[in-house]
């Protein structure tokens, strides 16, 4: 009889396990969102993915008792992302995720698992441009859809020229081919397009905003948010955290904003 119980018992605890994280029960699996196109963050490559967020994803779903082999990686655009959690697609979404107001009306978040910074990305030979108010007069390279340039010719820089392209390896082209003179968007996005050009590009490292990166999850998952926060906590607590933002940025020198990272994992918790 006892074993009875002890076996009722687990088998509720793994059954309460799974659906805490909304994973497939079929077959164990646990589905993450990722990018697919983003060099250094969220990139697929030979059927592969690599990047900062698939380590985070990665550290994350092996601590809710997940190996690699079971991860099956869900490409998250920006725009699909919501309703991806809304329609229960993926489990959770790591995907350089701002945390918003907006986006809390219909999902939830955990994390933030780094913060970062609006910045500039410009030619390694490039020393006229220090920051966004040197960009008068110069041409700035944003994707479309995306406010970052607007901002810089908003609060810094009235008389720049903008330029949009559909995606940041455009922008990128255009800068080595010198149709722009500078790509802005969030600098650990830009980091990991001067770690894929070789030492030909380069980020200023003088942020001017700040992007809290959350961990997208479906509404009201509060549970599961405490425990993918733990997840962050020890991720950053063992070293784990450092060495992937290292790994994924190299040859650049980028260093995370200090005041702000590595951040205090809290966010969905209440």
């Amino acid at each position: 009889m006892l074993r009875r119980v002890i076996a009722t018992f687990c088998a509720c605890a793994c059954v309460f396990a799974v659906s805490a994280c909304g994973a497939d029960d079929a077959d164990g699996k646990i589905r993450v969102g990722i990018k697919f196109d983003q060099p250094g963050l969220g990139f697929k490559k030979s059927g592969t993915y690599v990047g900062f967020d698939v380590d985070v994803a990665k550290y994350i779903a092996k601590k809710l008792g997940y190996s690699e082999d079971q991860i099956v990686w869900k490409e998250a655009p920006s725009k699909q992302r919501e309703a991806m959690l809304q329609n229960g697609d993926v489990d959770f979404i790591v995907a350089t995720y701002s945390i918003t107001d907006e986006r809390k009306k219909v999902v939830s978040f955990a994390g933030p698992y780094f913060v970062a910074g609006q910045d500039l990305l410009v030619r390694k030979d490039e020393t006229s441009i220090k920051g966004p108010e040197d960009l008068n007069g110069k041409r700035l390279c944003s994707v479309t859809g995306s406010t970052s340039a607007v901002t810089v010719k908003e609060k810094f820089a009235n008389e720049v020229q903008l330029m949009e392209q559909p995606g940041y390896a455009e922008c990128a082209t255009a800068l080595f081919s010198g149709i722009v003179d500078a790509v802005t968007t969030d600098d650990i996005i830009l980091a990991g397009l001067a770690s894929a050009s070789r030492g030909r590009l380069r980020v200023v490292g003088k942020p001017f905003t700040q992007e809290y990166y959350g961990v997208g999850i479906k509404k009201d998952g509060t549970q599961l948010a405490t425990r993918i926060n733990n997840a962050i906590a020890d991720m950053i607590q063992d070293g784990s955290w450092q060495r992937a933002i290292s790994d994924n940025t190299k040859g650049t020198a980028y260093t995370p904003n200090a005041k702000y990272n590595p951040p205090e994992p809290t966010e969905g918790e209440k």
